[in-house]
């Protein structure tokens, strides 16, 4: 609340926030202020600010007007026109007549209120107001889904999902089991994801909470969607359907640089890298996308790093992940290139059913190895299974990018300045490879921009017989559709891939790169 004088006058700038540590858990990508500045200067007006440090700020913004007739226009009420605004018409989001749910709480007073709540949806509700109650009805009837209250006595929420899981003769053993808890928090987020719980709700639980997950969760054929209400905001498309949750989930990265409709087809769950600004902190391809952070580096002169997401950002990114599957298998950079792999490691040993994998790779040689494994899961295939086709996967992967300047390496401390001022004067381009987990200059390509691009594509599929054409990536920097297909033309005179995908590297790639760099990303042969 409130802004420091001496960040006033960076209030207006694109990627900027103040006050980092104290706001780190706000979103914002750093770009509304400045925008806002841009339309008023475009209306020939003013944005000013007052500010108390500590008591909160107040934006005025002057814009000038014209008086066009003097005839009045009317009485405008405000306070009456906001009145009727917030003023609620309830209806319920969905019917469900033909829908079983039992409610378990040792609270009577919480049971009645759930009932009352569900009550417009023609739900039919039962309760039981104990654990040991709850195991007698589930022997008795199937219910669609399960409202769990944890803390009860003699038995509580998490003894009795357990029993209900393995219980001789039960009639709920795959019904989703949904948690009610006074207890917020990532950690409790995880403990019920890793118990095995369906979804949990916090109480006290609201009448639009309960419907949006019974919604989420109650089989479709069984509800009639309220055309009048607001679901449309708030469930899309499959989700109104409960789907048994998938055996194993392959999960990696941003900086995979997959394409987001392979990522959707595959349901493959991305979790963000973090890139650094001196105005702040973005997620990388969801906050920040790699034209605008080049630009902002080009025209701050400032350096921008990237991170790997937080220990506890991963326990919640798999916490989240478990409600969808039983294992999940995470894919991680290569680890001596970021600490992806450590941090993510350390994240999954809160859990018994996630296994994180170094993949030796990054970027779409990342990527290639993610999609394979997600192809392998959705098959069918057990979890020890694919992580030995990974290991075997890894090693006929190839990583390779030609820089088309060095000045970003040297930003990025990968070399250094005095090493990127020689190859800049002399035209030297360096390959970069991944070995062993490790990034390593490979080879230096010397002369212009198409002699290099070249050389490197003849090096790199020397072996055509060897190469597996089923897929080449294309991952690259600041190039054009153009320079795009003019790389795919020499390459398909070395070999005839079927499938090329081009592929824009990720903000945290790009920032370690530059523009003009692109990389060729494939398997060989077994």
């Amino acid at each position: 609340m409130g802004i420091k004088k001496e960040s006033i006058p960076h209030l207006f700038d694109v990627f900027q926030r103040v006050d980092e540590e104290k706001n780190r858990y706000i979103e914002g990508t750093g770009l509304g202020l400045s925008i806002v500045k841009q339309l008023v200067d475009l209306m020939g007006g003013e944005i000013a600010v007052n500010s108390v440090y500590g008591k909160g700020s107040t934006f005025l913004i002057t814009l000038p007007q014209q008086v066009v007739a003097e005839k009045p226009l009317g009485e405008l009420d405000l306070e009456k026109k906001h009145a009727l605004g917030a003023r609620e018409h309830y209806r319920a989001l969905f019917e469900a007549p033909k829908s079983h749910v039992l409610i378990v709480d040792d609270n009577s007073t919480n049971l009645l209120v759930a009932e009352k709540l569900l009550q417009d949806t023609k739900v039919n509700v039962q309760t039981a107001s104990s654990g040991a109650e709850c195991l007698k009805l589930t022997l008795q009837k199937r219910y669609d889904v399960i409202l769990m209250d944890h803390l009860m006595p003699v038995m509580d929420g998490i003894q009795c999902l357990h029993k209900i899981r393995t219980q001789t003769g039960g009639l709920n053993l795959e019904t989703p089991i949904v948690a009610l808890t006074a207890n917020a928090g990532g950690e409790n987020q995880a403990l019920y994801a890793r118990e095995g719980f369906d979804g949990y709700l916090l109480k006290p639980v609201t009448g639009i909470q309960l419907e949006t997950e019974l919604l989420r969760l109650l089989p479709r054929e069984q509800v009639q969607v309220n055309s009048a209400s607001d679901v449309n905001d708030l469930v899309v498309g499959p989700v109104l359907g409960h789907n048994k949750k998938q055996t194993v989930l392959v999960t990696t990265d941003s900086v995979s640089d997959i394409p987001r409709w392979l990522a959707d087809k595959y349901q493959i769950a991305v979790m963000p890298y973090r890139v650094l600004t001196e105005g702040g902190e973005f997620k990388d391809g969801e906050e920040v996308e790699s034209e605008g952070i080049l630009s902002y580096i080009l025209r701050k002169e400032k350096r921008v790093r990237t991170d790997a997401p937080l220990v506890e950002e991963y326990e919640a990114f798999f916490a989240e992940q478990l409600t969808r599957a039983q294992q999940i298998i995470h894919i991680a950079m290569a680890k001596n290139v970021s600490g992806g792999y450590a941090s993510s490691q350390k994240a999954s040993r809160t859990f018994d059913n996630v296994t994180v994998v170094d993949c030796g790779h990054l970027s779409s040689g990342m990527g290639l190895i993610v999609l394979f494994a997600a192809a392998w899961a959705a098959d069918g295939m057990p979890v020890d299974q694919i992580l030995r086709e990974i290991e075997r996967l890894k090693k006929r992967t190839r990583t390779s990018f030609v820089a088309g300047t060095t000045e970003y390496l040297a930003r990025s401390g990968r070399i250094s300045p005095k090493i990127s001022a020689i190859c800049e004067a002399c035209m030297l381009h360096p390959v970069l490879v991944l070995r062993n987990s490790s990034m390593k200059v490979g080879s230096i390509r010397m002369g212009t921009r198409d002699v290099v691009w070249r050389k490197y594509i003849n090096a790199t599929l020397r072996s055509p017989d060897r190469i597996d054409t089923r897929l080449l990536f294309i991952t690259y920097v600041g190039l054009t559709r153009k320079e795009l297909e003019e790389i795919e033309a020499k390459v398909k005179q070395k070999v005839p891939f079927e499938k090329v995908i081009y592929q824009k590297a990720s903000p945290a790639i790009s920032i370690n790169s530059g523009p003009e760099t692109f990389g060729l990303l494939f398997a060989m042969k077994e």
